[in-house]
C-alpha cells in the first residue's frame, strides 16, 4: 500500500510525525507532500529536522495559501505517485487543496467532522468541504463522528483519537529535557488567525494584555509580526515578545507556564493534555469539549483579563480525544 501525505503547515508537520511512523512500521510506503503554505524556516524545516518527519518526495515551494495555486501542483504528484490513498491532516488551505487535487484517488481525512459552527472562519468551510470529499474519516471522537452522521456524510467514519496526542504523548517529555526555564511566572501567548490579525482586533488584543497583571511570553508568529510591524502596533512591557518557537521549545514553553492564551486549535489540545488553563481568542472553537469541562475559555479581547484572572484546570477534568495512540488505528483503517 502506498500513501501520499499532504502537508503544508507546522500543525500538519507535527500531525504527520508519529502517523509516519505507524504507517512505516504497518509496511505502508509514504510519500509526503510539503506545499509550501509555511515557507519560513522556523514554521517550516524546523519541524522535519526536530520531530524527523521524513523529508518531502515533493516540495511545491509554492510560498503562498491560495488553493487554486496549490491544487494543480498537487494534482501533478497524485498523477505519479497514483498512491492508495492521499493523506491529508485537519483544515486548512492546504487540506482542501490535497482533498480537491486527488483526482478519483480515495481521500482519508485526519480530524474528521469537526465542527466550530462559524462559517466566517475559513477553516470551517474547509472541513466540512474535505469531509464531504473523503472516502474514510478518521474521526478524534464520537462527537464528531455523530457530526458527520447528522450531515449524511457519505464516507466511511472511524473513531480514531487525535494524533496530536500521540505527538504530545511522544514528544513533551523530550521537550521538557531541552526547554528553556524562565525565572519568572508566565501566561504562554500565540496568535496566528486571520481575523485576530486584523488591525482593529489586534489593537484591542495588544491593549487588553497590557491591562492584566501577568507577564506573557509570546513566540510571534510571521503573520502576526507583519500585522504589528505594519500597523505600527507595539506590545505593552509585560508581553515579552520572541521569534517563532520549534515544537519542542514551545511544548516547553506551554507545559512550564501558568496558563495559555491563544487562537490555536493545536494549542488548545496541548493545554489541555498538559493540564494547564487556556483563554481562547476566538469566538468559536472546534474543540468544544476543552470548554465544556471548564480547562478552556472562549473570550473577546475585552474579556481577556477576567477571564484569565479565572482560569484554572479543573481537578476532575475527562480524558479527551484518545488516548494518545491514534496513529496506529489509522494505519490499521487504511488496510480496512
Amino acid at each position: 500500500m502506498r500513501v501520499l501525505s499532504v502537508v503544508g503547515n507546522r500543525p500538519q508537520f507535527i500531525k504527520s510525525a508519529p502517523l509516519s511512523v505507524a504507517l512505516r512500521e504497518a509496511g505502508i510506503e509514504e510519500a509526503v507532500l510539503h506545499t509550501g503554505q509555511h515557507w519560513d524556516p522556523a514554521m517550516s524545516q524546523v519541524f522535519f529536522d526536530e520531530l524527523r518527519v521524513p523529508e518531502p518526495a515533493y516540495r511545491l515551494d509554492l510560498r503562498t495559501a491560495d488553493v487554486e495555486a496549490m491544487t494543480p501542483a498537487i494534482r501533478e504528484a497524485v498523477e505519479r505517485e497514483r498512491p492508495d490513498w492521499v493523506l491529508v491532516y485537519g483544515d486548512t488551505n492546504s487540506t482542501l487543496a490535497g482533498a480537491l487535487a486527488a483526482g478519483g484517488r480515495p481521500i482519508a481525512h485526519v480530524e474528521a467532522g469537526l465542527r466550530s459552527f462559524d462559517l466566517s472562519m475559513p477553516e470551517e468551510r474547509n472541513r466540512i468541504e474535505v469531509d464531504r470529499l473523503s472516502a474514510l474519516l478518521l474521526c478524534p471522537d464520537e462527537r464528531s463522528a455523530a457530526q458527520l452522521e447528522r450531515e449524511g456524510v457519505a464516507g466511511r467514519r472511524d473513531v480514531v483519537g487525535d494524533v496530536m496526542a500521540d505527538a504530545t504523548r511522544i514528544f513533551a517529555p523530550i521537550a521538557l529535557e531541552r526547554g528553556v526555564t524562565y525565572r519568572y511566572s508566565y501566561v504562554v501567548l500565540t496568535l496566528h488567525r486571520q481575523a485576530n490579525t486584523e488591525p482593529e482586533r489586534l489593537r484591542a488584543i495588544v491593549a487588553a494584555l497590557g491591562e492584566t497583571d501577568r507577564r506573557f511570553v509570546f513566540p510571534v508568529h510571521p503573520r502576526t509580526r507583519h500585522a504589528l510591524d505594519r500597523n505600527g502596533i507595539e506590545t505593552p512591557p509585560n508581553v515579552e515578545a520572541v521569534g517563532p518557537l520549534g515544537y519542542l521549545e514551545l511544548l516547553a514553553l506551554l507545559a512550564n507556564a501558568d496558563a495559555a492564551v491563544t487562537d490555536s486549535g493545536g494549542l488548545q489540545k496541548e493545554a489541555y493534555w498538559l493540564r494547564v488553563p487556556c483563554v481562547t481568542v476566538r469566538p468559536s472553537t472546534e474543540w468544544v469539549d476543552t470548554v465544556a469541562a471548564g480547562a478552556n475559555r472562549l473570550a473577546e479581547p475585552s474579556e481577556l483579563p477576567a477571564a484569565l484572572a479565572d482560569a484554572a484546570f479543573p481537578d476532575d477534568a475527562p480524558t479527551l480525544y484518545g488516548d494518545g495512540y491514534a496513529s496506529g488505528r489509522i494505519a490499521a483503517a487504511l488496510y480496512a
